[in-house]
């Protein structure tokens, strides 16, 4: 097991200076995350704090704790985001019998081993409140690609598995669906079928600019897609 998240990574940057160009993706997660986020907040898995920002930026939530295991990221938080604190390690450090209002947590559980032990945590932190998981993990295994592996992502989710892991953990789903379906065709063919290992940023630029914002809103009018890049739960401790 990892001793923490990132530990089988092949790559310590995660892609973060072509993931920048993401604006409309992270606004888009806010617009789905945010009607559920209140109070007190963590952030589970914060790196840079390219969404602590936001989610710290809704009127309805007073405080946000960011959680980075890595060094060098939470480096880079303190310097990009001195006002928001950040404690480095995992959520396990923190008092079990503290009370949370929300926990975020967007493309983090793929890169932890034992994700079922690691739900049980976060429903033990929001059950006093009956808070709520706001999860954003990558979906569909047969596009597990050679650059997932790099990025120490132990697995994709299907919404079958993700729900009985909620159940176990003493969630109630509220929300969970498939999200980007345009993205699963995108990811098949440039890490799948190319193998790709690298996000290029006139590519990320491209398709947040020009190919997201007419997807997501043709996506967002449709019944919940049968598959997608990823995974989207909204979650209620119980």
């Amino acid at each position: 097991m990892a001793s923490r998240p990132n530990e089988f990574a092949l790559t310590n940057n995660f892609e973060f200076e072509a993931l920048k160009q993401a604006e409309n993706y992270r606004k888009r997660l806010l617009l789905e995350f945010g009607p559920h986020l209140k109070g007190d907040v963590i952030e589970v898995g914060a790196g840079i704090g390219q969404i602590t920002t936001k989610v710290a930026a809704l009127p309805t939530v007073k405080s946000v704790l960011a959680i980075e295991p890595d060094p060098e990221f939470c480096a880079m938080f303190k310097a990009g985001v001195p006002d928001i604190p950040v404690s480095r390690g995992t959520v396990s450090a923190l008092n079990q019998d503290s009370h949370w209002d929300g926990i975020v947590c967007i493309n983090v559980l793929e890169h932890i081993e034992e994700d079922a032990a690691e739900l049980s945590r976060y429903a033990r932190l929001l059950s006093q409140r009956k808070g709520r998981l706001c999860l954003f993990v990558p979906a569909r295994p047969e596009i597990y690609a050679p650059i997932d592996k790099d990025f120490g992502h132990f697995r994709r989710y299907v919404k079958a598995d993700m729900a009985k892991k909620l159940t176990d953990a003493g969630f109630t789903s509220i929300r969970l669906q498939y999200f980007n379906v345009t993205g699963y065709f995108a990811w098949w063919l440039n890490f799948c079928v190319l193998k790709q290992r690298h996000f290029e940023v006139g590519s990320v630029r491209f398709y947040d600019r020009v190919i997201f914002p007419v997807t997501s809103t043709v996506e967002s009018w449709l019944p919940a897609p049968p598959f997608g890049q990823s995974l989207l739960v909204v979650a209620e401790a119980k």
